[in-house]
C-alpha cells in the first residue's frame, strides 16, 4: 500500500502520547512525524506551498497557514469534533464545552479569509450513549479536557445519580455533533 502514497507524508500531533504512538507506529513506513502546536497564530514548520493535501481530524485548525503550505489548486479536508459536543453530558458534571465556538461557522469564515474556497460542508448530529456509569467514567478519563479535574472521588454523587438513572430504565444519551469541511486552494 506505501507505493500508492506520494512521495512526502508528514503528520503532525501535538498531544503528548499521540505524539510517540505515531513515531512508533509511522517511522517505520517512512513518514515524518512532527509535534506541533496547531493553534490559529502559530507558524508551521514547513515552506510556502509543500502540501497538495492537507487532513485534519479534531485538530486545531489554524487555517492562515493551512492555506500558506497548500500548492495551488491543494485541498483541506478536515473533520471536526462541533465545540457543543455532548454539552448535555458536561452539564451533568457541571461543566461547560471547552470550544464552544468550534462551528462550522466559524471555520468557513476563516477558510473564505484565506482565500480558500468552500468545496463541501456537511454536519452530522447524532447520539453519544453509554452503556453503563463504568465506560462513561473511562471516557472521561481518556479525554479529560471535558471535564477538568474529573476523578471518581470528586464526581462520585453525579456518577450515583447517573447510575440511579440507568437501574431506573433510563438511558446515559447525550448529543454529539461533528462536521466535515472541504475546502481548495485556488489555481491562481
Amino acid at each position: 500500500m506505501r507505493e500508492a502514497w506520494p512521495e512526502k507524508v508528514v503528520v503532525t500531533e501535538a498531544h503528548p502520547p499521540n505524539v510517540k504512538l505515531a513515531t512508533d507506529r509511522l517511522a517505520p513506513l517512512g513518514v515524518t512525524v512532527i509535534d506541533i502546536d496547531m493553534r490559529e497564530g502559530r507558524p508551521f514548520p514547513f515552506d510556502d506551498a509543500s502540501f497538495d493535501l492537507v487532513i485534519n481530524r479534531h485538530s486545531a485548525l489554524n487555517i492562515g497557514e493551512i492555506a500558506r503550505v497548500l500548492t495551488l489548486g491543494g485541498t483541506l479536508l478536515t473533520q471536526q469534533v462541533h465545540g457543543m459536543w455532548a454539552a448535555d453530558l458536561l452539564a451533568e458534571f457541571g461543566a461547560t464545552p471547552v470550544w464552544p465556538d468550534a462551528t462550522p461557522e466559524k471555520y468557513v469564515s476563516w477558510i473564505h479569509e484565506a482565500g480558500l474556497k468552500l468545496v463541501d460542508l456537511q454536519d452530522w448530529q447524532g447520539d453519544l450513549g453509554f452503556v453503563d456509569v463504568g465506560v462513561l467514567v473511562y471516557y472521561l478519563k481518556v479525554v479529560p479536557w471535558l471535564v477538568p479535574g474529573f476523578s471518581v472521588e470528586t464526581h462520585v454523587d453525579t456518577l450515583l445519580r447517573l447510575q440511579e438513572q440507568l437501574d431506573d430504565g433510563g438511558k446515559l444519551i447525550y448529543a454529539a455533533k461533528k462536521y466535515i469541511i472541504e475546502a481548495r486552494k485556488s489555481l491562481e
